[in-house]
């Protein structure tokens, strides 16, 4: 990934000035060592009249895969997954890796310090910077709405999916250009905050000290900004929590600023109610475990359940769920690790609990690669982030072991949604969530698999979203409901005795379904 500074000069005042401004000579290729590979600096030119820094990010994407201490690899992942730690964009595109690299290697241009010309920092420049492959989450327009309200002229200019076919259109990357009078310092500042919120991912561990280097880097430019609340928001990887912290204390600072006076003594207007570890202090977001467990019991109340399968029912946390309500007289929880059923018993207390409770609850051993008697006669069974684990080709055995063989009225299945794994940030790009997870499907994927399962088997199916719906990406999880196809009556009345003469109406009546059709 590439990032090229220039500015032009005079006898008087010369363009190679850029040299020290930068603390980087413009004679000398310089390399440093970054966490993701080796970033060079060097000046294609250097004149009087012109100079050009250039910082080249040369990423190794096997010590990116490193990082992720292993997630989505060998049996953990899908094989596509695992392909992607070490094929993808970031030694092309411009995103949080650069930035991180600009403030590494510019650390004292960021600051604006310069001992040897304190003025030459401190007045602003004739700028160009040009980023040539620049991921852009929203588009040119975007691109514009970010930087032009800063002074700058934008030229965004978006990146052909491929040149030899102009029909496929364009791609999600541009090329930018910025051109504009602004002092060194504020420009990257500015290019520091915006190549992460264009690119909408970051690829480190988001903490709260993020709040405090987003304020840094975007103070005199950020209060003001009129797409303040998005910067922050992506910047800080849409933790919310610390972006309500972070919109609180921009806040604070635009009403100091427009009274004159220190932010400290306005600072107790604001309840604090963000803890130390930049999270809520008061008011915690439901875990999405929680939300997932009470959409699926919604999805069992309506279906009018009584009798349920927790199919890979793991240590059992639905199964005590089902177990509270009293409408849920008969619990299964089948699960091919005896470990984890032996988890599910002490969990569930089940030699504590009274006589007529345990008669409602039965766990066993069982694998959904085969057909089961036992599993036969249900109202619903549910498949609670399940799928995911089984291998692809083994997807078909379970298929039809559920909706083939014990085909229970309803089936509910939850699996993670692989397009929100943007929004995690402690999970490295092409990684999935869990070291077991052979395969996270995208919504169309998901789609494609539920309605082909549904059809097959005589099942209507609905989908719903779990977690908060993300407009770009979806939820964290996605949920379908299967239903059996109800049956449709075909009623035809004919005269049958011809031979008489007498006419008598006959009923026939033909029931038809998904289910006769398979």
């Amino acid at each position: 990934m590439f990032l090229t500074i220039s500015t032009t000069g005079t006898a008087a005042a010369p363009a190679t000035d850029l040299g020290f401004l930068l603390h980087k000579h413009p004679e000398k290729a310089q390399t440093f060592s970054t966490s993701y590979g080796n970033a060079h600096v060097f000046y294609p030119e250097a004149s009087v009249e012109r100079t050009t820094a250039a910082l080249l990010l040369e990423i190794d994407p096997p010590a990116l895969a490193r990082r992720g201490k292993g997630k989505g690899k060998g049996r953990g992942g899908a094989p596509d997954s695992a392909l992607a730690q070490y094929v993808n964009d970031r030694p092309y595109a411009a995103s949080s890796l650069l930035a991180v690299a600009l403030r590494t290697v510019f650390s004292s241009a960021l600051r604006g310090e310069c001992r040897t010309m304190p003025e030459r920092a401190a007045a602003p420049l004739p700028l160009r910077i040009e980023v040539p492959v620049l991921p852009a989450r929203g588009g040119p327009a975007l691109v514009a709405g970010l930087f032009e309200p800063l002074g700058w002229r934008v030229e965004a200019e978006p990146v052909a999916l491929d040149t030899r076919f102009p029909e496929w259109g364009d791609s999600r990357y541009v090329r930018l250009v910025l051109e504009g009078e602004l002092r060194l310092a504020d420009a990257l500042r500015q290019i520091y905050v915006l190549l992460p919120v264009l690119d909408d991912a970051k690829h480190y561990w988001v903490s709260a000290d993020e709040v405090d280097k987003l304020l840094r880097f975007g103070e005199g430019w950020l209060e003001e900004h009129p797409e303040q609340k998005l910067i922050t928001s992506r910047y800080l990887a849409r933790r919310w929590a610390l972006t309500r912290q972070a919109m609180e204390r921009l806040e604070l600072a635009r009403l100091a600023d427009a009274d004159d006076i220190e932010v400290e003594a306005i600072d107790n207007a604001v309840e604090d109610t963000v803890g130390p570890d930049g999270e809520e202090a008061q008011e915690r977001p439901t875990p999405l475990a929680v939300q997932r467990r009470e959409a699926i019991l919604g999805a069992l109340r309506d279906a009018g359940a009584t009798r349920v399968l927790d199919l890979g029912c793991g240590q059992g946390q639905l199964v005590g769920a089902l177990l509270k309500d009293v409408r849920y007289t008969e619990i299964v929880g089948v699960d091919v690790s005896v470990r984890a059923l032996g988890s599910a018993a002490r969990r569930l207390r089940l030699d504590r609990l009274s006589e007529r409770q345990a008669a409602r609850v039965t766990l066993f051993q069982g694998s959904l690669a085969y057909t089961d008697a036992r599993l036969k006669g249900y109202d619903a069974a549910v498949l609670s982030e399940v799928v995911e684990h089984l291998d692809l080709p083994r997807l078909p055995a379970l298929e039809y072991a559920v909706f083939g063989s014990a085909r229970p009225r309803t089936v509910v299945v939850t699996t993670p949604n692989v397009e929100y794994n943007v929004r995690w940030e402690s999970l490295p790009a092409g990684h999935v969530r869990h070291a077991d997870h052979r395969f996270e499907w995208s919504r169309e994927e998901f789609r494609g698999w539920a309605t082909t399962v549904a059809a097959r088997h005589g099942y209507d199916v609905a989908f719903t979203p779990v977690g908060p719906d993300d407009p770009e990406v979806g939820p964290p999880t996605q949920m379908a409901v299967f239903t059996i196809a109800a049956p449709t009556t075909d009623t035809r009345h004919t005269n049958t005795n011809t031979t008489t003469g007498t006419t008598t109406n006959t009923t026939t009546t033909t029931t038809t379904s998904k289910e006769a059709a398979a």
